[in-house]
This record gives structure tokens, sequence and C-alpha cells, in this order.
């Protein structure tokens, strides 16, 4: 955990692969949409964008020249920073890779586990989709390899306690190093519940096996229970994310207008327990995202990824 308790990191998830239009018509599809949400979270007060990308009818897409273009509308239009997803459910991760590799996000989130992946509708009594997330550790291996040759930083999404404490033997083998960032996401069926005790259960095992610090970590409450879990977040001391991906609705139940409406009700929150939003530097700081940007530079210096004056 920083020291700074007072700053807190504001992330802002633009656009999932599961929303689509018909559920929300403010979620974004063309990298211009994106980028244009980015801009709103940023100026609402955000540091960080998590990014998925799609096609222009809204369907999911892992093409680097697609991440490249959201890249270059989002830098053209503020210095927010930025994280790339990693996720996919497939064995191969090379256009993973290589977006990690070309593109060099500050950041880009790496899915620490195996889990089942549902939603369950209550009012209809069935499975509304029911599906495995496949994350072996030889995966894993392989985008946090990637990371470290190009200078990005991971992020450990961690839907489950044992996604948490099975990050040890990556510090073990010494490809996963501090500082680190961990992001617990509670509320999905099959991970962990969105409740402050598996906040509290999720920090201590970080505490543990890393009693020395140099970590932080942050929460994302996906549906029912996102504000509660960012107000839990705020006065345990860490980071919250949150954005269309996570949740479509305001605190009042009405449904977001953009990716900024909601992070502009993240900092009224924080500023309502006594925390103030960090700015991109002080973001960058909180973070040590300076810890990789000289393997940023050197990712550039050996050929691994071409320069680029927006890297």
């Amino acid at each position: 955990m920083s020291d700074n308790q007072d700053k807190v990191v504001v992330t802002c998830a633009i656009t999932g692969v599961l929303a689509n239009r018909k559920q929300c018509p403010a979620i974004p599809y063309t990298p211009v949409e994106i980028a244009e949400e980015c801009k709103r979270a940023y100026d609402a007060g955000a540091a960080v964008v998590h990014l998925h990308a799609r096609n222009d009818d809204g369907s999911p897409t892992f093409e680097p020249a697609v991440f490249a273009r959201i890249k270059e509308e989002v830098r053209a239009r503020c210095p927010i920073i930025l994280n790339f997803s990693t996720g996919t459910i497939s064995d191969d991760t090379k256009q993973q890779v290589e977006i990690i590799e070309t593109l060099r996000p500050e950041i880009a989130a790496l899915n620490m586990g195996t889990m089942n992946y549902s939603k369950y509708s209550k009012s209809q009594k069935r499975f509304v989709f029911d599906m495995v997330f496949p994350n072996k550790y030889q995966k894993i291996v392989t985008l946090l390899e990637a990371m470290n040759r190009a200078g990005v930083k991971p992020e450990l999404e961690c839907f489950d306690t044992g996604h948490t404490h099975g990050t040890w033997p990556l510090f073990d083998m010494g490809i996963l190093r501090t500082p680190v960032q961990y992001s617990f996401i509670v509320n999905v069926l099959g991970g962990i519940p969105g409740s402050v005790e598996s906040l509290q259960l999720q920090a201590q095992i970080v505490r543990n096996l890393l009693p020395q610090g140099g970590y932080d970590w942050e929460v994302i409450g996906i549906s029912h229970g996102h504000w509660k879990m960012l107000a839990s977040a705020l006065v345990l001391g860490g980071n919250i994310r949150t954005g269309l991906e996570d949740h479509l609705y305001l605190p009042n139940g009405e449904m977001a207008s953009s990716n900024g409406a909601l992070v502009e009700q993240a900092v009224q929150l924080a500023r309502l327990t006594g925390r103030e939003p960090a700015t991109v530097e002080e973001a960058r700081t909180l973070l040590g995202l300076g810890e990789y940007a000289a393997g940023r530079e050197a990712a550039v210096a050996v050929g691994h990824a071409p320069a680029s004056a927006n890297a």
C-alpha cells in the first residue's frame, strides 16, 4: 500500500467485452468513441483508463492495430495512463504479446487464475451465461515475461483468494517483482463475493506475502454493490475503479450517460471519505511506474518494440 493514504488512484474501465448499447447507449465501440470517453474520464478526475478493444459493431477484438488506433486517439486528447487488457479465453496469446511489446502501455492487466465465470438471473431462475475463464500458469508466465521485456507494469487481477495467494511462485521465480499492483475483483459469480470482509481478506493475503510492502491494491466492484465496494476500499486505504465495464448506474439508480459521469461520482465519494484523487503524475509515482519506464526504454534499444513519441 502506498505511504500517502490521502491520495487515491481512480481508474476508469471504459468498455468491456460483454455490455452493449441495448443495455446502455453510452457504451463506446470505435477507437474514436473510446478515446472521447477516456477524455471525459480524465476531465472528471481519473488518472488511469483500463481498455478493451471492439470492432465497430461492438463485438470484441484483440487486433493489435485496433489497440494502436485507440492509443493514438487517446494520446491526441489527454495524457491519462493507459492500462490495456490481456484477457482472453484462448491459450493462444500471440496477439496480446504483440500488443504489449509493440504498444507498450504503462500498465497491462494480467488475470491470475482459472475460474468459473457466470451470471445467474434470479428472476429467470437460470444462468444467463456460464463459461470457464482459463488462465494456467503457463499462460500467465508468457504474458508476464512479455511485460518484463517491454517495461510494462502488470496489474494482477484476482477474482478469488487463490488467485491472490497464487502469485507467490511468480515472485519466487523472479519474474514478478515489486512495486506490484493487485486488483481485487468482487461479485463475479465464480469469484469472491462483494463484501467488506472479502477486501479485508484479500488485503491480508497480500500483507502476508509482502510484509515489507511494495504494493498497492484497488477494488473492482462488478454490477450491484459497486458503490459500496468503492466506499469500502476508500476507507480501507485502497484505490478504486469505476466505469461502464463494471457498472452502468449512478448511485441514485439512474443509468450513466458516460464514463465521466461515473468518475465524477467516484471522485465525490473519495472526497467524502477524506481522500483526494491523484493526478496522472501523482498516480505514476504512487504506482511506481517510474520503475518500469527504464524497461520500456531498454525495449526500444534492443529492438523489442519500435520507438514512438507516444510510448
